[in-house]
């Protein structure tokens, strides 16, 4: 049974900074992505970042409206990725959600709030 444990989100000021982590357990894949999805209200849930953990080392994808204000990063001996989130606006606020994906399976955290107050 693979379970994801998210930490961090909270309440934040416009231009400030948070940092959410995923503890992923259970028998995952050492081949696998875990990044980050976010969900605001009466929106459908995107991505926000995603690292894919390959043979040949790693491969990221950020949303366009990220780029350059939010860092992805793992620890694959830990299973745990982080995301670093810096800059954040209004229209940042949503649910943010663990997620992992690994031989056709994907598993979601419970979802962590982060609001940013303008």
């Amino acid at each position: 049974q693979v379970q994801l444990v998210e930490s961090g989100g909270g309440l934040v000021q416009a231009g400030g900074s948070l940092r959410l982590s995923c503890a992923a357990s259970g028998s995952i894949f050492s081949i696998n992505t875990m990044g980050w999805y976010r969900q605001a209200p009466g929106k459908q849930r995107e991505l926000v970042a995603r690292m894919a953990s390959v043979t040949s080392g790693s491969i990221t994808n950020y949303a366009d409206s990220v780029k350059g204000r939010f860092t992805i990063s793992r620890d694959n001996a830990k299973n745990t990725v982080s995301l670093q989130m810096n800059s954040l606006q209004p229209e940042d606020t949503a649910v943010y959600y663990c997620n992992l994906r690994f031989l056709a399976r994907e598993y979601w955290g419970q979802g962590t709030q982060v609001t940013v107050s303008s």
